[in-house]
Protein backbone atom coordinates (compact mmCIF):
# COMPACT_ATOMS: atom_id res chain seq x y z
CA UNK A 1 0.00 0.00 0.00
CA UNK A 2 3.06 2.14 0.62
CA UNK A 3 4.60 1.95 -2.66
CA UNK A 4 1.29 2.23 -3.72
CA UNK A 5 0.74 6.09 -2.31
CA UNK A 6 3.95 6.51 -3.79
CA UNK A 7 3.61 5.97 -7.12
CA UNK A 8 0.27 7.92 -7.37
CA UNK A 9 2.26 10.62 -5.41
CA UNK A 10 4.85 10.55 -8.72
CA UNK A 11 1.97 10.61 -10.96
CA UNK A 12 0.43 14.03 -9.18
CA UNK A 13 3.92 15.44 -9.23
CA UNK A 14 4.24 14.74 -13.12
CA UNK A 15 0.89 16.47 -13.63
CA UNK A 16 1.28 19.38 -11.47
CA UNK A 17 3.86 19.74 -13.22
CA UNK A 18 2.43 19.56 -16.79
CA UNK A 19 -0.53 21.70 -15.84
CA UNK A 20 1.88 24.96 -14.74
CA UNK A 21 4.17 24.66 -17.67
CA UNK A 22 0.72 24.76 -19.82
CA UNK A 23 -0.43 27.83 -17.70
CA UNK A 24 2.58 29.90 -18.86
CA UNK A 25 2.28 29.62 -22.39
CA UNK A 26 -1.34 29.17 -23.15
CA UNK A 27 -3.21 32.18 -24.74
CA UNK A 28 -6.86 33.58 -23.53
CA UNK A 29 -7.22 30.86 -20.99
CA UNK A 30 -9.85 33.08 -19.26
CA UNK A 31 -11.44 32.84 -22.95
CA UNK A 32 -14.20 30.55 -21.73
CA UNK A 33 -15.58 32.81 -19.25
CA UNK A 34 -15.22 36.27 -21.35
CA UNK A 35 -18.31 38.07 -22.74
CA UNK A 36 -17.76 39.83 -26.18
CA UNK A 37 -20.45 42.29 -25.32
CA UNK A 38 -18.29 43.65 -22.68
CA UNK A 39 -15.27 44.00 -24.88
CA UNK A 40 -14.87 47.32 -26.54
CA UNK A 41 -11.65 47.40 -28.64
CA UNK A 42 -9.85 50.17 -29.19
CA UNK A 43 -9.57 52.92 -32.48
CA UNK A 44 -8.25 50.80 -34.88
CA UNK A 45 -7.41 53.97 -37.19
CA UNK A 46 -3.56 54.34 -38.08
CA UNK A 47 -3.82 58.49 -37.59
CA UNK A 48 -0.83 60.35 -39.91
CA UNK A 49 1.80 62.35 -38.23
CA UNK A 50 4.68 64.17 -38.75
CA UNK A 51 8.23 62.54 -40.39
CA UNK A 52 5.62 59.77 -41.96
CA UNK A 53 6.10 59.00 -45.84
CA UNK A 54 2.83 58.75 -47.90
CA UNK A 55 2.03 58.59 -51.79
CA UNK A 56 -0.65 60.26 -53.02
CA UNK A 57 -1.42 59.05 -56.74
CA UNK A 58 -4.34 60.95 -58.72
CA UNK A 59 -6.10 59.79 -61.79
CA UNK A 60 -8.43 60.48 -64.22
CA UNK A 61 -10.14 60.17 -67.42
CA UNK A 62 -7.88 62.92 -68.99
CA UNK A 63 -3.76 61.86 -69.13
CA UNK A 64 -2.92 65.75 -68.78
CA UNK A 65 -4.76 66.49 -65.85
CA UNK A 66 -3.51 63.25 -63.82
CA UNK A 67 0.31 64.25 -64.82
CA UNK A 68 -0.48 67.51 -63.75
CA UNK A 69 -1.84 66.40 -59.87
CA UNK A 70 0.86 63.58 -59.74
CA UNK A 71 4.69 64.01 -58.83
CA UNK A 72 7.15 62.62 -61.01
CA UNK A 73 9.47 60.09 -60.37
CA UNK A 74 11.97 62.51 -59.28
CA UNK A 75 10.85 65.37 -57.93
CA UNK A 76 12.36 69.05 -56.82
CA UNK A 77 9.09 69.49 -54.96
CA UNK A 78 10.09 70.83 -51.01
CA UNK A 79 8.92 67.64 -49.03
CA UNK A 80 8.58 65.21 -51.22
CA UNK A 81 10.97 61.89 -51.74
CA UNK A 82 11.36 59.30 -53.74
CA UNK A 83 10.53 55.66 -51.89
CA UNK A 84 11.50 52.08 -53.42
CA UNK A 85 9.60 50.50 -50.93
CA UNK A 86 6.14 50.81 -52.06
CA UNK A 87 3.50 48.40 -52.09
CA UNK A 88 2.25 48.57 -55.21
CA UNK A 89 3.82 52.05 -56.52
CA UNK A 90 7.19 50.99 -56.69
CA UNK A 91 9.44 54.45 -57.74
CA UNK A 92 6.84 56.73 -57.30
CA UNK A 93 7.17 60.08 -55.61
CA UNK A 94 6.00 60.33 -52.01
CA UNK A 95 5.28 63.16 -49.76
CA UNK A 96 7.06 63.69 -46.07
CA UNK A 97 4.17 65.54 -43.43
CA UNK A 98 6.46 68.33 -42.59
CA UNK A 99 6.76 69.52 -38.26
CA UNK A 100 3.30 71.49 -38.90
CA UNK A 101 1.38 68.44 -40.27
CA UNK A 102 1.57 69.44 -43.78
CA UNK A 103 2.46 68.56 -47.28
CA UNK A 104 3.06 70.66 -50.69
CA UNK A 105 0.65 69.15 -53.04
CA UNK A 106 1.01 70.12 -56.94
CA UNK A 107 -1.77 73.03 -57.48
CA UNK A 108 -3.54 72.31 -54.43
CA UNK A 109 -0.75 73.57 -52.01
CA UNK A 110 -0.51 73.43 -48.74
CA UNK A 111 -2.91 70.94 -47.21
CA UNK A 112 -2.85 69.84 -43.81
CA UNK A 113 -3.49 65.87 -43.57
CA UNK A 114 -1.91 65.43 -40.03
CA UNK A 115 -4.04 63.49 -37.75
CA UNK A 116 -6.02 62.06 -40.58
CA UNK A 117 -6.25 58.37 -41.26
CA UNK A 118 -5.73 57.35 -45.04
CA UNK A 119 -9.48 56.92 -45.73
CA UNK A 120 -9.64 60.57 -44.71
CA UNK A 121 -6.40 62.13 -47.02
CA UNK A 122 -8.80 60.25 -50.00
CA UNK A 123 -11.46 62.02 -49.27
CA UNK A 124 -10.16 65.10 -48.55
CA UNK A 125 -7.74 65.68 -51.65
CA UNK A 126 -10.55 64.45 -53.86
CA UNK A 127 -13.04 67.07 -52.18
CA UNK A 128 -10.31 69.89 -52.90
CA UNK A 129 -10.32 68.54 -56.24
CA UNK A 130 -13.65 69.14 -57.09
CA UNK A 131 -14.74 72.19 -55.10
CA UNK A 132 -11.90 73.73 -56.85
CA UNK A 133 -13.37 72.33 -60.10
CA UNK A 134 -9.82 71.20 -61.05
CA UNK A 135 -11.33 67.94 -61.81
CA UNK A 136 -14.91 65.94 -61.94
CA UNK A 137 -13.97 62.42 -61.76
CA UNK A 138 -10.76 62.01 -59.41
CA UNK A 139 -9.58 58.61 -58.27
CA UNK A 140 -7.36 59.33 -55.31
CA UNK A 141 -5.03 56.41 -53.81
CA UNK A 142 -3.00 56.98 -50.68
CA UNK A 143 -0.43 54.43 -49.74
CA UNK A 144 1.82 53.86 -46.37
CA UNK A 145 5.63 54.41 -47.91
CA UNK A 146 7.69 54.11 -44.39
CA UNK A 147 5.42 53.28 -41.33
CA UNK A 148 6.36 50.69 -39.43
CA UNK A 149 6.99 48.81 -35.42
CA UNK A 150 9.22 46.68 -34.22
CA UNK A 151 9.02 43.45 -32.51
CA UNK A 152 12.02 42.51 -30.18
CA UNK A 153 12.61 39.98 -27.23
CA UNK A 154 11.72 36.16 -27.56
CA UNK A 155 10.26 36.12 -30.49
CA UNK A 156 10.89 33.54 -33.33
CA UNK A 157 11.83 36.56 -35.97
CA UNK A 158 12.46 40.23 -34.28
CA UNK A 159 12.79 42.94 -36.08
CA UNK A 160 11.18 45.78 -37.95
CA UNK A 161 7.90 45.40 -39.97
CA UNK A 162 6.09 47.39 -42.44
CA UNK A 163 2.62 48.22 -42.12
CA UNK A 164 0.53 48.47 -45.36
CA UNK A 165 -2.64 48.35 -44.04
CA UNK A 166 -4.97 50.55 -42.05
CA UNK A 167 -4.90 48.93 -38.70
CA UNK A 168 -2.52 46.19 -37.42
CA UNK A 169 -3.33 44.37 -34.30
CA UNK A 170 -1.24 42.96 -31.66
CA UNK A 171 -1.79 39.82 -32.40
CA UNK A 172 -1.07 39.83 -35.70
CA UNK A 173 2.52 42.00 -35.67
CA UNK A 174 3.18 38.59 -32.38
CA UNK A 175 2.36 36.53 -35.47
CA UNK A 176 4.17 37.95 -37.87
CA UNK A 177 7.59 37.91 -35.85
CA UNK A 178 6.85 34.08 -36.10
CA UNK A 179 5.06 33.98 -32.38
CA UNK A 180 6.63 33.61 -29.27
CA UNK A 181 8.99 31.16 -28.52
CA UNK A 182 8.83 29.19 -25.45
CA UNK A 183 11.05 31.03 -23.51
CA UNK A 184 8.55 34.87 -24.26
CA UNK A 185 6.55 35.95 -21.03
CA UNK A 186 3.57 36.15 -22.27
CA UNK A 187 2.09 37.65 -19.01
CA UNK A 188 3.95 40.82 -19.89
CA UNK A 189 4.64 42.03 -23.14
CA UNK A 190 5.13 45.38 -23.43
CA UNK A 191 4.34 47.71 -25.49
CA UNK A 192 6.18 50.89 -26.31
CA UNK A 193 4.37 53.65 -27.72
CA UNK A 194 5.81 57.69 -28.24
CA UNK A 195 3.36 60.64 -28.16
CA UNK A 196 3.26 63.36 -30.67
CA UNK A 197 5.30 65.41 -28.03
CA UNK A 198 7.91 62.40 -28.19
CA UNK A 199 6.83 61.18 -24.56
CA UNK A 200 7.28 57.66 -24.71
CA UNK A 201 4.35 55.77 -22.83
CA UNK A 202 4.70 52.17 -21.26
CA UNK A 203 1.65 49.42 -22.38
CA UNK A 204 1.84 45.86 -20.41
CA UNK A 205 -0.17 43.11 -21.62
CA UNK A 206 -0.97 39.91 -20.20
CA UNK A 207 -1.43 37.52 -23.55
CA UNK A 208 -3.04 34.67 -21.15
CA UNK A 209 -5.95 36.79 -20.61
CA UNK A 210 -8.25 37.76 -23.04
CA UNK A 211 -9.50 40.96 -21.23
CA UNK A 212 -6.37 42.10 -21.04
CA UNK A 213 -5.64 41.53 -25.05
CA UNK A 214 -8.45 43.66 -26.22
CA UNK A 215 -9.10 45.81 -23.43
CA UNK A 216 -5.66 47.20 -24.01
CA UNK A 217 -5.12 50.67 -25.95
CA UNK A 218 -2.03 48.91 -27.80
CA UNK A 219 -4.36 46.17 -29.00
CA UNK A 220 -4.04 47.91 -32.65
CA UNK A 221 -1.01 49.09 -33.38
CA UNK A 222 0.67 52.80 -34.45
CA UNK A 223 3.28 53.36 -36.63
CA UNK A 224 6.73 52.91 -34.92
CA UNK A 225 5.33 51.38 -31.77
CA UNK A 226 8.04 48.77 -30.03
CA UNK A 227 6.94 45.59 -29.00
CA UNK A 228 9.33 43.30 -26.28
CA UNK A 229 8.46 40.41 -25.31
CA UNK A 230 10.58 39.84 -22.27
CA UNK A 231 12.31 36.68 -21.58
CA UNK A 232 11.10 33.94 -18.49
CA UNK A 233 13.37 33.55 -15.83
CA UNK A 234 14.24 30.02 -16.94
CA UNK A 235 15.51 31.82 -20.50
CA UNK A 236 17.13 34.23 -18.46
CA UNK A 237 19.08 31.91 -16.01
CA UNK A 238 19.92 29.94 -19.17
CA UNK A 239 21.85 32.78 -20.51
CA UNK A 240 24.38 32.80 -17.71
CA UNK A 241 27.28 30.20 -16.88
CA UNK A 242 25.89 29.36 -13.76
CA UNK A 243 22.02 28.87 -14.41
CA UNK A 244 20.21 27.09 -11.61
CA UNK A 245 19.07 24.21 -13.24
CA UNK A 246 16.90 22.97 -9.93
CA UNK A 247 14.34 26.34 -10.43
CA UNK A 248 13.58 24.85 -14.06
CA UNK A 249 10.28 23.26 -14.99
CA UNK A 250 11.92 21.12 -17.19
CA UNK A 251 14.22 19.75 -14.75
CA UNK A 252 11.52 18.51 -11.87
CA UNK A 253 9.41 17.89 -14.74
CA UNK A 254 12.54 15.06 -15.87
CA UNK A 255 12.46 13.95 -12.32
CA UNK A 256 8.90 13.34 -11.73
CA UNK A 257 9.22 11.35 -14.73
CA UNK A 258 12.59 9.45 -13.54
CA UNK A 259 10.50 8.63 -9.97
CA UNK A 260 7.44 7.27 -11.57
CA UNK A 261 10.13 4.91 -13.81
CA UNK A 262 11.62 3.78 -10.62
CA UNK A 263 8.76 3.21 -8.77
CA UNK A 264 7.09 1.38 -11.42
CA UNK A 265 10.22 -0.70 -11.84
CA UNK A 266 10.06 -1.59 -7.89
CA UNK A 267 6.88 -2.79 -7.75
CA UNK A 268 7.61 -4.83 -10.87
CA UNK A 269 10.21 -6.77 -9.41
CA UNK A 270 7.98 -7.13 -5.74
CA UNK A 271 5.11 -8.48 -7.81
CA UNK A 272 7.49 -10.70 -9.48
CA UNK A 273 9.58 -12.00 -6.35
CA UNK A 274 6.13 -12.51 -4.50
Amino acid sequence: MKNYKLYLLAIACLLFASCATQKKISYFQDAQNADSAKIALPSPEIRLRTEDKISIVVNCKDPELTTLFNLPYISNYVGATVSSNMSGNRGVSCYIIDQDGNIDFPVLGTLHIAGKTRNEVQAFVKSELISRNLVNDPVVTVEYANLQYSVLGEVKAPGQYNINSDKVTLLEALSKAGDMTINGKRQNVMVLRADSLGNVMTYRVDMTSIDSVTNSPVYYLCQNDMIYVEPTKKRARESTANGNVFASPSFWISTASAITTLISTILLIQQRTK
